[in-house]
């Protein structure tokens, strides 16, 4: 879990851009508090500089469009989901974001089992 800012300092209608291992956008859409990939599956672009609409950011560069609470486009040309995160709102209004600061370490490479093999 990582601190994202201050719910203060994240308005209504408002994004942000959190760096982690990947950099996540931050929303406040109607108060509710969204987390996902900053990066446009469709093409390259961020989506924290996109359009908020209820709870639908559209892409700044293609128009594409996601929904926040699920990462499902709503739209072409993005075909596949961004990733989503939980989003903790502390008593003291510290915005967390469950995901990590550093990339997380690989999973160990599964045993291949060939049949036949003795």
């Amino acid at each position: 879990m990582i601190y994202a800012c201050h719910l203060n300092d994240l308005p209504q209608g408002e994004s942000l851009r959190v760096m982690a291992y990947v950099p996540i956008a931050l929303f406040n859409a109607d108060g509710e508090i969204y987390a996902v990939d900053d990066t446009c599956t469709h093409q390259n672009a961020s989506l924290s500089e996109g359009w908020l609409e209820g709870c639908h950011v559209e892409c700044p560069l293609h128009e594409a469009a996601f929904d926040l609470r699920t990462g499902q486009p709503s739209c072409l040309p993005a075909k596949h989901p961004v990733r989503t995160y939980e989003v903790t709102v502390a008593e003291d209004g510290g915005v967390y974001v469950h995901a990590a600061a550093a990339e997380p370490a690989a999973a160990p490479a599964a045993e291949r089992v060939v049949e036949g093999a003795a």
